[in-house]
C-alpha cells in the first residue's frame, strides 16, 4: 500500500478552515464586558438625550478587586497575614486579626461623573472635575444608587438632578469602590478607589431642572 508522506496544502488548509474558525471566535469572545449608559431628561421629563457606550479604561484597583476569590483576602483559611497585593494597591491591614479580635472589612461601590478629562493611567485614582453632590452653582443632586442582579450582569444605576440654576455639563464618568477597615479596637479607615474611567464621546448637557440617569453595566459570558 503506498502513502503519501504530504496532505497537498489546498487539502490541509480545507481540512483545517473549521478550526481555524472556531479559534478565531474563541479568540475574539470577550468574558466580561461592560458598557455605559447615560439618559438624560429636561425639566418636564422628556429624554433629550441618550448615550450608550463599551467602558474602556479599568484600573490597577478593579484587578485587585477582581483578584480576591483568586488570591484570597488574606494568605489562606488558616492565616491571617494579607498578600502584598492587598495591602499595597488596595491598603488592606496586613493582619487580619490584632490580640485575637478580628477586623471587618466593608466594601461599597457608586457612580460619579465630573466635568473634566484627563489622560488614563491605571494607577488613577479620581475624576479630573468631579461634581460634587448638592443644589448649589456647580453641582447635582446625586440619589441613592440602585443596583440590578442577574445571573451573568451586575447592574449600579446612578440617577442625578440640576437644581443649580443653570445647565451642568457632564464629561467623565468613573465607578468608585469604597472600602472601609473596622478594627475591633483602633481606627476606622475608609479610602476610596477609581476603580474605573471614561470619558464621553461628545460632553452631555444637563439642563436646570433637569435630571439624568447613568448606568454601568458589567455582564459575564460563559
Amino acid at each position: 500500500m503506498l502513502i503519501q508522506n504530504e496532505i497537498p496544502k489546498e487539502d490541509l488548509d480545507y481540512i483545517l478552515e473549521p478550526f481555524k474558525e472556531n479559534k478565531e471566535e474563541e479568540d475574539n469572545k470577550q468574558i466580561i464586558s461592560e458598557k455605559i449608559i447615560a439618559i438624560v431628561r429636561d425639566a418636564k421629563g422628556n429624554i433629550i438625550d441618550k448615550r450608550e457606550q463599551k467602558m474602556r479604561s479599568l484600573t490597577q484597583y478593579y484587578l485587585a478587586l477582581m483578584s480576591i476569590p483568586i488570591l484570597g483576602t488574606y494568605s489562606n483559611t488558616s492565616s491571617s497575614t494579607a498578600t502584598n497585593f492587598m495591602t499595597n494597591i488596595l491598603g488592606l491591614p496586613s493582619e487580619a486579626s490584632n490580640s485575637g479580635y478580628a477586623t471587618v472589612i466593608y466594601f461599597d461601590f457608586s457612580i460619579q461623573v465630573g466635568s473634566g478629562t484627563q489622560s488614563f493611567t491605571l494607577t488613577l485614582n479620581s475624576l479630573s472635575a468631579p461634581i460634587s453632590n448638592g443644589s448649589g452653582t456647580g453641582q447635582l443632586y446625586y440619589y441613592s444608587p440602585s443596583f440590578l442582579y442577574t445571573s451573568n450582569s451586575i447592574s449600579e444605576i446612578l440617577t442625578v438632578s440640576n437644581s443649580s440654576g443653570n445647565t451642568i455639563t457632564v464629561s467623565e464618568i468613573g465607578l468608585i469602590g469604597t472600602i472601609t477597615v473596622n478594627p475591633y479596637s483602633g481606627t476606622v479607615v475608609t479610602n476610596n478607589f477609581l476603580l474605573s474611567y471614561d470619558t464621553f464621546s461628545s460632553p452631555i448637557q444637563i439642563p436646570n431642572g433637569g435630571s439624568a440617569s447613568f448606568q454601568i453595566v458589567i455582564t459575564f459570558s460563559g
